[in-house]
C-alpha cells in the first residue's frame, strides 16, 4: 500500500481568532468576525469597506527583528500558523533531519502591503527608491523561502498559484509528496489582500460585496446574495507519514485520502458562472481517488464566492455529483470573509476539527436560499456518522479543487481508499 497522508497538526491565524481552539470556538458560536478595514483608510472611493482582519495580531510574537523587516504581513501570518502547526504536532521548530521535512504553501497575491509602502517611496519619496527587501518580499514564493530557511525544511519545497483552489491544491501536493518517501510535510496557506492596490484589483473583478453592514454584506447562496468580503489569513497544517506519526505517539486530525483539480480555461467576471461540469468533474475525481462513494460523505464546505450566478454553479454541480440529496452543507466563510487560498485552508481546519470533535458546525447561512441554490444546509449540529468530508474551491480564472479527508481511525484499520 502507498504511504497514507494524515494531519497532525493545525495552526490557524484567521479573524475567527488565532489557534485552533479560538478558531472552534468561533465556528462553533456562529459569531461573525468581519468588520470595518483597519489595516488602512478605505475612504469613499472604495465602495467595499468591510473585511475580515486577524484580530490581535502581534507579528513579533512569531517574527523576529530580521525577518519582520525583511517581510510581508502575508509572510508574518505565514511564520505564526506555522509556529501553531508545528506546536500542535508536538514537533520541533526546527526540523531535527532537515531533507526529511518540506513545505508546499499556496499564495495567490503576494507581500501587498510591503509592495505598496515600497513603490510608494518610489514615486513620492525624495530618494526615489525602493528598499533592499522589495524583490523577495512581495514574491508569492516568499512565504515558503523564509520558512523553510526559519525552520530548516530542506526536503522537496514549492508552491501552488490557483487562487483559492491553492489551499486544496497544497494539501494534494503534500499528501503526493509523502507518497514519494517525505515523512513530513508542512502545507495550507495564509493572505493578506488588504492593502489600496490589492482592494483596487479585487474591485476591477465585480465580484466584492459593497454593503456596509457586516451581518448582510456577506451571504452566499442567499436571495440577498451581493459578492463577497475579502478577508485576510488561513491556515497551515503538518501532513506526516501515518506511520512516522504512530511511532511518535502524534494525535491525529484526519486523514488527506483524495483529491481532484480541474480548470475552465475561462476567465472569472461578474457575468461569468464558472462551468460546473468541470468543477463537478474535480469532486468525482477526488471521491474517486479516495474510494468514496457520494452517499458515503458527510458534509461538503463550499465555495461559497457570494454572487447569484457562481453560487447556483455551485449548487449545480453539488447535485451533479451527489444527485437530488446533497450531504449536509456548511459554510463559515460569511462569518470570516474569503482569504482566497487561505479561506480554503481554513475550511480544511474546520472540517478536521468538525471530525476530531464529533460535531459538524451550523452553516452561517444562507436564510433565505435563492433559487437554484437549495441544498441541505446545515440549521443544527450534527454528529458525523461515516466521518468523510469534502472541501471545494474555486480559483479565479479556471482553477476548480476538491479534498476528501477522513476522520483519525485507530492503527491497523484500513482507509477505505487506494
Amino acid at each position: 500500500m502507498s504511504p497514507r497522508a494524515v494531519v497532525t497538526g493545525i495552526g490557524v491565524v484567521a479573524p475567527s481568532g488565532i489557534g485552533v481552539d479560538a478558531h472552534w470556538r468561533t465556528v462553533t458560536a456562529g459569531t461573525r468576525s468581519t468588520g470595518p478595514i483597519t489595516l488602512f483608510d478605505p475612504d469613499d472611493r472604495y465602495p467595499t469597506r468591510i473585511a475580515g482582519e486577524v484580530p490581535g495580531f502581534d507579528a513579533a510574537r512569531y517574527v523576529d527583528n530580521r525577518r519582520l523587516v525583511q517581510t510581508d504581513r502575508w509572510t508574518h501570518l505565514g511564520f505564526a500558523a506555522t509556529a501553531l502547526a508545528l506546536a500542535d504536532a508536538g514537533l520541533p521548530q526546527r526540523a531535527p533531519y532537515p531533507y526529511g521535512y518540506a513545505v508546499t504553501l499556496a499564495s495567490s497575491s503576494g507581500g501587498n502591503l510591503f509592495g505598496q509602502r515600497e513603490l510608494q517611496r518610489l514615486w513620492n519619496g525624495p530618494s526615489r527608491t525602493v528598499g533592499a527587501y522589495q524583490s523577495i518580499a512581495w514574491f508569492y514564493a516568499a512565504s515558503v523561502g523564509q520558512l523553510s530557511i526559519h525552520h530548516q525544511l530542506k526536503g522537496p519545497c514549492g508552491v501552488l498559484v490557483t487562487e483559492s483552489a491553492g489551499g486544496l491544491d497544497s494539501l494534494a501536493h503534500a499528501a503526493r509528496t509523502v507518497r514519494r518517501g517525505t515523512p513530513v510535510v508542512v502545507a495550507g496557506a495564509t493572505e493578506c489582500p488588504l492593502s489600496p492596490y490589492a482592494l483596487a484589483c479585487q474591485l476591477r473583478s465585480g465580484l466584492l460585496s459593497a454593503v456596509t453592514d457586516p451581518e448582510r454584506a456577506y451571504r452566499p447562496f442567499d436571495v440577498e446574495a451581493s459578492g463577497y468580503v475579502p478577508a485576510e489569513g488561513g491556515a497551515v497544517f503538518v501532513v506526516e507519514e501515518r506511520g512516522h506519526a504512530v511511532a511518535r505517539g502524534a494525535r491525529i486530525y484526519g486523514e488527506v485520502t483524495g483529491w481532484g483539480a480541474t480548470h475552465d480555461a475561462a476567465h472569472t467576471t461578474a457575468e461569468s458562472t464558472g462551468d460546473p461540469v468541470h468543477y463537478a468533474r474535480a469532486v468525482r475525481l477526488a471521491l474517486g481517488r479516495a474510494g468514496v462513494h457520494p452517499e458515503e460523505v458527510d458534509v461538503v464546505l463550499p465555495d461559497a464566492l457570494g454572487t447569484a450566478r457562481h453560487d447556483r454553479a455551485e449548487a449545480a454541480a453539488l447535485r451533479a455529483v451527489f444527485g437530488s440529496r446533497p450531504p449536509p452543507v456548511t459554510t463559515q466563510k460569511p462569518l470570516t470573509g474569503r482569504a482566497h487560498q487561505g479561506g480554503s485552508a481554513l475550511d480544511v481546519a474546520t472540517a478536521l476539527l468538525a471530525l476530531h470533535h464529533g460535531q459538524l458546525p451550523v452553516s452561517a447561512g444562507p436564510a433565505r436560499p435563492a433559487d437554484g441554490c437549495e441544498l441541505d444546509f446545515l440549521r443544527r449540529p450534527r454528529r458525523p456518522e461515516t466521518g468523510v468530508a469534502v472541501v471545494c474551491a474555486r480559483g479565479f480564472d479556471g482553477f476548480n479543487s476538491a479534498l476528501v479527508l477522513r476522520r483519525a481511525q485507530p492503527s491497523g484499520e484500513g482507509s477505505g481508499g487506494p
